[in-house]
C-alpha cells in the first residue's frame, strides 16, 4: 500500500492495516493529516485483505489536540464528523495505540477507535474547557458512554488530564503496555483480537453506563463547575451536553454539542481565553535578547532571609526539585522556617558561607534598600559563582545592583505572592542585567509552574503598581460611603473570585449609592488607566503582560482578557471619555492610539 500522503502512511501487515500518522511535532489535527487519514481508512475499510486496523502515530506523542490556530479558519476537506463516522463504521475492529499527550480532537478520535492500547507515559484528556470552548468532536457524547456519566463530568468540566493508570481505572483505555515498543505491543494485543473474535462495537451504540444518570450528579457537577470556574460559561455548556447524552440518543446529543460548540466559539469568552493561551507563552519572549543566549542550570539555590517571604521563596524553589539552602542569622527564625517548610532537600544554614556552590541567590530581607543593598553586597562575596536577585516589590535594581561588583549578573524576581494561587513571577531587568540572566530567571519561572512576565524598573513594577490604584479606588468608595458588600458583589459578579476586595466599612453609615455600572467603573478604568501610563512608560514590554500579571497574579478572570484586552475591547474612545468622567488625566498612550485607531494589545 502506497503513502497516502506526506503526514499519513498506510501499510497491510498479517491482515492488520497499519495507519501511521507523522505531522511533527505533535501530530496535531490539521487539515492534510484529517483528509489523509480519511482516505487512509477509506482504503483499508474497502481492502478484503485487511481484518483489523491499527492507528499509529510516530514521534514523540500520539494526536495531540487540534490546531488552534486553524479554529475558524481553515477547514478541511472532510468533515470531522464524516472522518470519526468511518473510523467507528469500519466494520473491523480500529485499535489506536496512544503514548506522549492524547489530548483534545486526538483523543475524540482514540474515542472514535473500538479499542485503544495506552503507553504507561501517556496523558489523555480533554482540555477544551480552558479556551472556553467543548469537545465539538463528539467527546461529550462517546466519553459517557466510555466511563459513566460522573467519570465524564469530572473530567470535561475540569479539563484535566489523568495518566495511562487513570484511564485504566475508569475504562477509558483497555490496557497499558508496559514495554518500551509500544508499536510492537499493539500489533500483539490486535493479534489477540483477533484471535477471540472481538467485535468492532461502535462507541456511539453503547448505553449501559448511560442509563442510569442521576440527577443528583448533574447538579453536584454545576456546583463544582461554579466553584472552580465562575462566571464561564463552557462548563455549563458541557454538563448540557453530557445529559443530552444520557437521554440515550447519540444522534440528538450530538446536534445539541455542535451548537453549543458553536455557541461558545462565537463568543466572547472563548475569544478572551484563546488571547490568554497566546498571551501566556507571548510573555516568555523577550525583546532584543540574543538569539544564542543559554540559561544557566540552576540545580542548587540559596534564600537570604527567613521570614514569610524567604521561606515562601524556599519552599518553592524546593517543591520545584530544586535543592535548597536558606540563611538566617536570627537562629529561632531560621528554626521555625525550617519546622514550617518541612520538605527534603532544605539545608538551614547560620552563615551565608553556605552559599559559595549555589547557582542562584535570591535575597529576601527587609525591603529597605540599606538592608538590600547590605546583603547583595555580602552575597558578592560568600556566593561568588551565583547569579544574585533580588525580591524587592519595589526597589530600584539598578541601585541595588551597585551594590555589588558584578551588575550584570543581579536580577529582580518579585514573587507577587508565594502562595500557589499565584502564578506571577515578574523578572526585573536592570541597564546592566545579562541576557544570561533573564534566560535563566524565565527557565526558572517554568520550572516553579509560574508565568515569567518582564518588568523594567519602576515604582512597583507592573503588579504592585496597578494594584495600588485599583486599592485606592475601593478605598475612595468606602469613603464616601459606599458599601463594601457592594463592591465585592459588583467585582464577583464581573469575575473575580469572592472576597477579593473584601474591606471593613469606615465608622459612620453607609449612605452612598452606586449603580453597579458605576462601581464597575471605578474600579476598573483607573486601573486600564495605570495600565496604559506602564505600557508608554515601557515598564512592561506589551500589553498582553500586563494582562497575564492580572489573569495569573491578582485574579482577573481569564475569559475576560485581562485589562488591556478589557479596554480594546470596549474601545479606547470610551475608555478615555470614562477616565476624564471620574476627573482623572487619560494617559498619553490611551490618547495617541486612540487617535491612531489602534489597540494597546498590538
Amino acid at each position: 500500500m502506497p503513502a497516502i500522503n506526506e503526514v499519513v502512511d498506510l501499510t497491510l501487515e498479517d491482515g492488520v492495516a497499519l495507519i501511521t500518522l507523522d505531522n511533527p511535532p505533535v501530530n496535531a489535527l490539521s487539515p492534510k493529516l484529517m483528509d489523509g487519514m480519511h482516505d487512509a481508512f477509506v482504503q483499508a475499510i474497502g481492502d478484503p485483505e485487511v481484518r483489523a486496523i491499527l492507528l499509529l502515530c510516530a514521534g514523540r506523542t500520539f494526536i495531540a489536540g487540534a490546531d488552534i490556530k486553524a479554529l475558524g479558519v481553515e477547514s478541511p476537506k472532510v468533515d470531522f464528523f464524516e472522518l470519526q463516522g468511518k473510523i467507528e463504521g469500519a466494520g473491523k475492529p480500529v485499535v489506536a495505540a496512544l503514548h506522549g499527550t492524547c489530548l483534545g480532537g486526538g483523543l475524540e478520535v482514540a474515542l472514535t477507535c473500538h479499542y485503544r492500547i495506552a503507553a504507561s507515559g501517556t496523558k489523555l484528556g480533554l482540555p477544551e474547557v480552558n479556551l472556553g470552548l467543548l469537545p465539538g468532536g463528539g467527546g461529550t457524547q462517546r466519553l459517557p458512554r466510555i466511563v459513566g456519566i460522573a467519570a465524564a463530568l469530572d473530567l470535561l468540566v475540569s479539563g484535566r488530564q489523568v495518566d495511562a493508570s487513570g484511564a485504566l481505572s475508569v475504562g477509558l483505555v483497555d490496557v497499558i503496555a508496559d514495554v518500551a515498543d509500544l508499536t510492537a505491543a499493539a500489533k500483539s494485543y490486535v493479534r489477540a483480537l483477533l484471535a477471540e473474535g472481538r467485535p468492532a462495537k461502535r462507541v456511539r451504540d453503547l448505553t449501559d453506563k448511560i442509563g442510569d444518570a442521576d440527577a443528583a450528579v448533574f447538579e453536584a457537577a454545576r456546583a463544582q463547575a461554579e466553584k472552580l470556574r465562575h462566571g464561564e460559561e463552557a462548563p455549563r455548556a458541557i454538563i448540557r451536553c453530557v445529559e443530552a447524552a444520557a437521554r440515550g440518543d447519540f444522534d440528538a446529543g450530538i446536534a445539541v454539542e455542535r451548537a453549543e460548540f458553536q455557541k461558545l466559539l462565537d463568543g466572547p469568552q472563548s475569544a478572551a481565553l484563546r488571547y490568554a493561551f497566546f498571551a501566556e507563552r507571548q510573555a516568555a519572549k523577550v525583546a532584543g535578547l540574543a538569539p544564542d543566549v543559554q540559561p544557566r542550570a540552576v540545580t542548587r539555590a540559596g534564600v537570604a532571609g527567613a521570614g514569610p517571604i524567604g521561606s515562601g521563596i524556599a519552599a518553592a524553589l524546593l517543591d520545584a526539585g530544586i535543592e535548597t539552602t536558606l540563611f538566617d542569622a536570627d537562629a529561632v527564625a531560621l528554626s521555625d522556617a525550617g519546622a514550617a517548610i518541612d520538605r527534603p532537600g532544605l539545608t538551614l544554614a547560620g552563615s551565608p558561607d553556605h552559599f559559595a556552590a549555589c547557582d542562584l541567590v535570591v535575597e529576601a530581607v527587609a525591603d529597605a534598600p540599606e538592608a538590600k543593598q547590605a546583603i547583595l553586597a555580602e552575597l558578592d562575596q560568600t556566593a561568588p559563582g551565583a547569579l544574585l536577585a533580588t525580591s524587592t516589590t519595589h526597589l530600584d535594581v539598578d541601585a541595588l545592583a551597585r551594590a555589588t561588583a558584578r551588575p550584570g549578573r543581579v536580577i529582580g524576581l518579585h514573587f507577587l505572592s508565594s502562595g500557589s494561587a499565584n502564578r506571577v513571577l515578574e523578572i526585573v531587568r536592570g541597564k546592566a542585567t545579562s541576557d544570561e540572566a533573564v534566560a535563566t530567571a524565565f527557565t526558572l519561572a517554568r520550572k516553579l509552574k509560574r508565568v515569567g512576565v518582564l518588568s523594567g524598573i519602576g515604582p512597583g513594577f507592573i503588579g504592585q503598581r496597578s494594584m495600588r490604584v485599583l486599592k485606592r479606588s475601593v478605598d475612595a468608595m468606602i469613603g464616601e460611603g459606599v458599601e463594601p458588600e457592594a463592591i465585592n458583589r459588583v467585582a464577583t459578579e464581573f469575575g473575580f473570585a469572592a472576597g477579593l476586595f473584601v474591606a471593613r466599612a469606615v465608622p459612620g453609615a453607609m449612605t452612598q449609592a452606586l449603580s453597579d455600572d458605576k462601581i464597575l467603573d471605578r474600579l476598573l478604568i483607573p486601573l486600564i488607566n495605570e495600565a496604559a501610563h506602564i505600557l508608554g512608560e515601557g515598564i512592561a514590554q506589551r500589553g498582553s503582560d500586563i494582562d497575564m500579571v492580572w489573569v495569573h497574579g491578582y485574579g482577573w478572570p481569564a475569559w475576560r482578557g485581562g485589562p488591556i484586552y478589557h479596554a480594546d475591547l470596549i474601545g479606547l474612545s470610551v475608555v478615555i471619555q470614562k477616565v476624564r468622567s471620574l476627573g482623572l488625566n487619560p494617559a498619553p498612550r490611551l490618547i495617541e492610539y486612540a487617535a491612531a485607531g489602534r489597540k494597546l494589545g498590538e
